[in-house]
């Protein structure tokens, strides 16, 4: 949200002035000559005002040089949320945000003691075709404040980066937005009343992450307006959705704070590992061409793909910004959902039935370091890449005793919160 403070808001010019007309009136006779001369030079100097002017507006032209305006109008300026002590978890409704099955949505939040802010988005499979929705609706259906207050807040919440007690965490002052998954959409659809292929179930469905998201952050934005620090970060999908909504965040919701981007197991493989006919049907179920930036031209291929090149993207508009991605080699959820578009090199796209095999894991290892090359040319980008098929770290205690070659998880992370970069692999 731009800050007021941020762009100097200066007075009118006035106009000048050549003499007081005041100075005519009463004067004698032996005035009038001087009455005159005051006359003249009052035009002589409304002349020059004219001519000051008109060069002023000449050099600002001339040099580019704007005059102050008035800063413009935040993005975000919904009601704050709701205050609370620091460290307890409290839930916020937002009844015009919806689940993927139409019930109401919001967000949890939870305040610390210092003014750095964690959004994080929360992982859980997806629901782009029969098999994945049968498998992950009813994780997403109607997830409201008592599935939060009775299981999320005292156990997934309590652990790795939510840890308040750990030394170690860089994060354990931080304030902490959480957004739970509950679309299906990797938090990147702005699709509503959509029906899945195949899927009946809950028909039509709420593919609305993303749009979701536009609700939240007019809340999140003006209740941390001042903060100095934020961290977009998620697990799986919601490593997915942080990078679909951090361009967004970074621009409009915080454009004058440092925001970092750490993507958990949800890496953005090139084509053709993320088969671009698995792409192409993401972006129409989801409508994922209206959550990707326009203006990213390499992010929209005629036959589906790019979708990657928003590492790119990123990369280049926020070169003052530091993103990260972290990943198994061989990462067995990713490549079961990435099998659906393809299974080995130079194998069959989007085999027509239902597909649960997946993806070759010397292949997806390959598509990991494909991507980590497409990276590592900018000094803004780190990757930590682990060996093995796990999937997600930072919400868990791998957090803090995953190493890979004697370099911490957590302390890849906290340099990385410092603008530090590195790629760290086995």
């Amino acid at each position: 949200m731009p800050l007021c403070s941020s762009l100097g808001c200066a007075d009118d010019a006035q106009p000048g002035d050549g003499g007081s007309a005041d100075d005519e009136i009463g004067g004698t006779a032996e005035d009038t000559d001087a009455s005159s001369e005051d006359e003249s030079g009052s035009e002589q100097g409304e002349t020059n005002s004219e001519s000051d002017s008109a060069a002023s507006e000449d050099s600002e032209a001339s040099t580019g040089m704007e005059p102050d305006l008035p800063p413009p109008d935040p993005t975000y300026d919904g009601e704050p949320l709701p205050e609370a002590p620091p460290g307890e978890w409290n839930w916020v409704d937002f009844p015009d945000a919806q689940c993927i099955d139409g019930t109401p949505a919001g967000i949890g939040v939870r305040y610390g003691i210092s003014d750095e802010l964690v959004i994080f988005f929360e992982g859980g499979g997806g629901c782009f075709n029969a098999a994945t929705c049968g498998l992950f609706y009813a994780s997403f259906a109607n997830f409201g404040e008592l599935a939060f207050d009775l299981i999320w807040q005292n156990t997934v919440l309590q652990g790795g980066l939510f840890d308040t007690d750990n030394p170690a965490n860089p994060m354990r002052d931080w304030n902490v937005v959480y957004v739970p998954y509950c679309t299906g959409d990797v938090h990147a659809g702005t699709a509503p009343d959509t029906s899945v292929p195949g899927f009946a179930f809950g028909a039509p469905q709420q593919f609305v992450g993303y749009s979701n998201m536009d609700q939240f952050l007019d809340r999140i934005a003006p209740t941390f307006a001042d903060t100095s620090h934020v961290l977009v970060t998620g697990i799986s999908a919601g490593g997915f959705g942080a990078a679909f909504n951090y361009d967004r965040i970074a621009s409009d919701a915080f454009p004058n704070t440092t925001v970092t981007l750490l993507d958990d197991s949800g890496p953005p493989l090139t084509d053709p590992y993320l088969a671009p006919c698995l792409q192409e049907q993401w972006r129409e179920l989801f409508n994922l061409d209206a959550s990707l930036p326009e203006d990213c031209d390499g992010c929209f291929a005629p036959d589906g793909g790019g979708i990657y090149n928003l590492t790119h993207y990123l990369a280049d508009k926020h070169a003052d910004q530091t993103l990260g991605v972290i990943t198994a080699e061989q990462d067995l959820i990713i490549r079961t959902f990435f099998g659906y578009g393809i299974q080995n090199e130079g194998g069959l796209q989007c085999p027509p039935g239902i597909i649960e095999l997946p993806m070759n894991g010397g292949y997806f290892e390959d598509g990991i370091y494909a991507l980590r090359s497409e990276v590592e040319g900018y000094d803004n980008w780190g990757t930590y890449i682990l060996p093995g098929i796990s999937h997600t770290y930072l919400s868990f205690p791998a957090y803090y005793n995953q190493d890979v070659n004697g370099i911490l998880l957590v302390d890849w992370v906290a340099n990385m919160l410092e603008g530090q970069t590195s790629h760290v692999s086995p």
